[in-house]
């Protein structure tokens, strides 16, 4: 088996055919020996019955299995021990990947002997607009700097499983945010990484999703274990000191910018920056003078200080 293909599936009856097409399409253009694991996680919806349904009607060797542990996270870790396959790859049940995705990866990973390759995505918008999440190109000097302050999701990825399996690699379980704690972490253990910066992956901005809620849940405070477990892991490595201004424009931009944005929406945000001026307090109690913040736009670095002022 050349490639397992993970998709965690929760209420996702509206999506699934498409994502499960686009799988199709792309492992037949491929011929790539492939397994597709379903591993659904306690769906109220018809998502098992879409799931064996396309099974049957499809030559695609299609897995389906139930995981009883709530969280995206579980049913990542579940898929893995699952997989048979030489990699994997992380497919959310509402995206979609495009026809040449498979082929090219496998072709640069076989090639490379890589252990991570990872590819350019189109982020799309409920509205139907999109924009296009670049991969870090591994020629460039400063890639593993870029790779720590951006970050990526795990579906950006094309893995060595045995790689993935020696450094026991596990996503946090229990709270959203879950592959912040270790994605951008990967980079420390391999410099086999490659890309293929083309838009493989169709990045979908689901309103139905955890991280799109129209009320709050405690779960936008997950924020703080996350990046707490991925500063343990630089710490472990003995990297806080190397990628120390990488790191904290990482924790700036998700507590000062993206995190503030939703706590900004709800009452019950107020903790937020609490503990947002509390974490940046403690990790990096100088990130004023943090040069990456200092190369942003005044706009945004004024937006920045009003979030961290903000009660």
């Amino acid at each position: 088996m050349l490639l397992s293909i993970v998709v965690p599936v929760y209420n996702a009856e509206k999506y699934l055919d498409r994502c499960l097409s686009s799988i199709f399409k792309a492992v037949a253009l491929s011929k790539a020996s492939t397994e597709v694991i379903l591993v659904d996680n306690g769906s109220s919806d018809n998502s098992i019955l879409v799931a064996e349904e396309f099974a049957k009607k499809s030559p695609l060797r299609i897995n389906v299995f139930r995981c009883d542990t709530a969280g995206a996270a579980a049913v990542r870790n579940f898929g893995v021990l699952k997989a048979r396959g030489k990699y994997i790859w992380f497919v959310d049940a509402d995206d979609e990947i495009a026809a040449n995705s498979v082929k090219d990866l496998v072709e640069v990973a076989k090639e490379k002997k890589a252990d991570l390759v990872m590819m350019g995505a189109n982020r799309i918008y409920p509205d139907g607009h999109s924009d296009y999440l670049s991969a870090v190109n591994p020629t460039k000097p400063d890639y593993k700097s870029r790779f720590v302050r951006y970050g990526a999701g795990p579906w950006q990825f094309l893995i060595l499983r045995e790689w993935w399996l020696s450094h026991k690699f596990l996503f946090k379980e229990g709270i959203i945010h879950e592959d912040m704690e270790m994605i951008s972490a990967l980079i420390l253990y391999t410099d086999r990484f490659f890309c293929v910066d083309k838009p493989l992956y169709f990045y979908y901005q689901n309103p139905d999703s955890v991280l799109h809620k129209e009320s709050w849940d405690k779960h936008y405070l997950d924020i703080f274990p996350a990046l707490s477990g991925l500063f343990a892991r630089f710490e472990k490595a003995g990297a806080v000191s190397k990628y120390h201004d990488e790191l904290e424009w990482f924790f700036i931009w998700n507590l000062l910018i993206d995190s503030a944005a939703d706590f900004a929406k709800f009452p019950e945000g107020k903790e937020g920056f609490k503990f947002s001026r509390e974490m940046l307090t403690k990790y990096f109690p100088k990130w004023r003078k943090n040069r990456f913040l200092k190369e942003k736009p005044l706009k945004l670095r004024i937006r920045v200080r009003l979030n961290y002022k903000k009660k």
